[in-house]
């Protein structure tokens, strides 16, 4: 009886296509598998998964595939890193969905791809057994290329033996190639011109279109003021150790600006407002700052949410966080979707003065600067003081001059008396 419908699986397999024998009936595998058939095992080997383009955001739809993590022939674990899709925005790892051996790679590196896109195709199974072996080929093609290498030296020191009025004769035509790759790169002094073109990655280029929206939409102004950091930095200079020993983050200048600037924001709640379908002002209770990180392929802005909530180490932890993701490639789409406010802090690489670009929708930018030792005048002396040039960049659509005058003052009178952020003044 079985042995019949093992027949009878096995004719309605031969007869039906092949894209049709994966969708073979359980009640006729389970018939041949019990008849010691071996279309179980062809069932298992012709089994294949194809790996599409994951879904990433309702804004993306395509992305560029950067690099690829297997090659054809090799196994991969579930749920195993494939390959990298490289968006605008973030950059997004494909994850094996099954375990098996990588059979066909569908699209080629630095190639436009779309979400669904078939990706690799993976022919489902356990690892193989020859695994080992795979692992000792390696050491065999090392003795065949120091084998290679001692014959090429062989042939190396034959040379160098023979007459040395052949030399010249070889050296000649080097001569002959240089030079005229000289000539070829039009060169017209002793010292190298030569020239390399880099096409720009995705997120340099949304990057670039942002901050053409920005200037070409809002009207735009900065405003300055200068601020005393004297006793800001003592008081980092106080607690400095004992905040990194209890929770393991530096004490920086991040996390202070953006408490001032939630609590100047309840002053001048414009500060925190954006422009929606030209006509509408959208104010906000709460305050999420996109906090300026540089990284490899550009600037990114993970965003710090309910900043207003949070105490100055609260915002130092999130910073480090985000931070840390934005260096590793980790960030999420969740970690820089909206923002209500931007701080650019350019005095970590040395900026003394500068007029910060505002990110699109919001409405303010608020750029700092190094701090520098300046003579300055308290109360009538000359003295040095720790000063640091603040820059404001505002929508003036939304914001008045006299409100990003008041909104930056705040900033400065907080910054320099510390104490009154823990009164909420």
């Amino acid at each position: 009886m079985f042995a019949r419908s093992a027949t009878h699986a096995v004719r309605q397999l031969r007869a039906a296509p092949l894209c049709n024998s994966l969708h073979l009936a359980p009640q006729h595998m389970a018939q041949a598998r019990m008849a010691g058939s071996p279309l179980a095992l062809a069932f298992h080997r012709l089994a294949s998964t194809t790996v599409k383009v994951p879904e990433m955001a309702e804004s993306i739809t395509e992305g560029t595939l950067s690099s690829y993590n297997k090659e054809v022939g090799d196994y991969v674990e579930l749920d195993e890193l494939l390959a990298t899709v490289e968006t605008d925005k973030i950059d997004v790892e494909v994850n094996s969905p099954v375990a098996g051996t990588v059979t066909e790679l569908l699209a080629a590196v630095e190639d436009t791809v779309e979400v669904g896109q078939d990706l690799v195709k993976i022919e489902e199974g356990s690892a193989p057994e020859g695994g080992a072996a795979k692992k000792e080929t390696p050491k065999e093609e090392k003795k065949e290329e120091k084998k290679e290498e001692k014959k090429e030296e062989q042939k190396e020191v034959k040379k160098e033996e023979a007459p040395k009025k052949e030399a010249p004769k070889k050296e000649a035509p080097k001569k002959e190639a240089s030079s005229s790759s000289s000539e070829s790169t039009g060169s017209f002094t002793a010292f190298s011109r030569s020239e390399e073109r880099v096409k720009m990655n995705r997120m340099r280029l949304r990057i670039a279109e942002r901050l053409k929206e920005s200037q070409n939409t809002a009207a735009s102004l900065t405003t300055f003021n200068e601020v005393d950091m004297t006793n800001l930095m003592e008081m980092r200079k106080l607690y400095k150790d004992e905040v990194l020993d209890k929770t393991g983050v530096k004490f920086g200048f991040m996390g202070a600006f953006s408490k001032a600037a939630s609590l100047a924001s309840k002053e001048i709640p414009a500060v925190n407002a954006s422009i929606e379908n030209n006509d509408t002002m959208v104010f906000r209770d709460y305050m999420d700052i996109s906090i300026a990180v540089a990284t490899p392929k550009g600037l990114v802005t993970p965003v710090v949410r309910n900043a207003e909530s949070l105490s100055i180490l609260g915002v130092e932890q999130e910073i480090a966080k985000l931070s840390k993701k934005a260096r590793d490639g980790k960030l999420s789409l969740e970690d820089m979707a909206g923002g209500t406010f931007t701080i650019s802090n350019g005095g970590v690489f040395g900026s003394l003065y500068g007029t910060p670009i505002i990110n699109m929708p919001q409405t303010a930018v608020l750029g700092l600067h190094g701090v520098k030792q300046r003579p300055v005048t308290v109360n009538g002396q000359i003295v040095s003081r720790p000063m640091m040039y603040l820059a404001l960049t505002y929508d003036h659509r939304v914001l008045d001059g006299r409100e990003a005058v008041t909104f930056l003052k705040t900033i400065k009178e907080l910054i320099e008396d510390p104490r009154k952020m823990l009164l909420s003044l």
